[in-house]
């Protein structure tokens, strides 16, 4: 799976959040005005600029940034270690990621968002014969919820997870409070930034003993961040403290793009 964010995504992103003039950032790079929106378009350009000093005025970290130009990659992830762990994608003009966990004894299961269809989240409960007891939203952006409406029809008792103000007072999540199914345990940490109401979910207590699992929608891509032009430093600051600071070999489950790894993403996100 592709990288969410090429390295023009990356740093057109950086530009608007640090709000940094679109003529100077151009002037610094060597570039003409529509030479530099090109690149921050496409990705590719035909011709040698300095992309490290861009990287530098626009607050990333130039060696990294460089990395993903020079085609960087999260290493490919076994997801066998987490033998009750399902990425499912689906597209409606771009892929978004849900995935499922589960008990492998009690077959208690929980979806982390929807995305736009649910038929292979149906598909897979019958396989595996789960219970499915919660829907945890990560953020309540229509890419990710599209088929929340089918999935509390299908499951009319399943119990909702998020952190939208609109949402009732039962279904609102406890920062730090813990959420059994099965054995699994899921701890909430708020992590907004892209979304008002973004949500980590943090799952430990597999089988297998695997690491930890942070679903984290759209706080975090591998090599890049969920964008936020209004409050930038405060979703920065959430990922380095709710999800960076975690053990380096927790898995990161994003809502687009490959999945990847804490000492993945302090290693090579040009962002952190």
């Amino acid at each position: 799976m592709p990288l969410e964010d090429h390295i023009g995504d990356i740093c057109r992103k950086a530009r608007l959040q640090t709000k940094m003039d679109l003529v100077q950032c151009a002037e610094v790079a060597g570039l003409a005005v529509e030479e530099l929106q090109a690149w921050e378009t496409e990705g590719l350009i035909d011709r040698e600029f300095n992309m490290l000093a861009l990287a530098e005025l626009v607050g990333l970290d130039a060696g990294k940034a460089v990395k993903v130009a020079d085609g960087w990659g999260p290493a490919e992830v076994d997801l066998s270690r987490w033998a009750e762990l399902r990425l499912i994608t689906t597209a409606e003009g771009f892929e978004v990621n849900s995935f499922v966990a589960w008990d492998p004894v009690t077959r208690q299961a929980t979806v982390f968002d929807t995305g736009w269809y649910a038929d292979d989240i149906f598909a897979l409960v019958e396989l595996e014969d789960l219970k499915v007891e919660h829907l945890m939203i990560t953020h309540m952006h229509g890419d990710h919820v599209a088929a929340m409406g089918d999935v509390r029809k299908r499951w009319p008792d399943i119990r909702l997870h998020t952190n939208n103000e609109g949402a009732p007072e039962k279904s609102r999540v406890q920062e730090g409070g813990v959420i059994e199914v099965g054995t699994l345990k899921i701890t909430p940490r708020l992590t907004p930034g892209h979304a008002a109401d973004g949500v980590t979910y943090v799952v430990e207590g597999w089988a297998s003993a695997a690491p930890a699992v942070a679903v984290v929608g759209d706080a975090v891509f591998a090599g890049s961040m969920g964008k936020d032009f209004k409050t930038p430093a405060l979703a920065q600051e959430k990922v380095r403290t709710e999800i960076l600071a975690m053990p380096e070999d927790t898995l990161i489950c994003p809502g687009h793009g490959p999945l990847t790894t804490v000492g993945e993403e302090r290693a090579h996100n040009p962002f952190f």
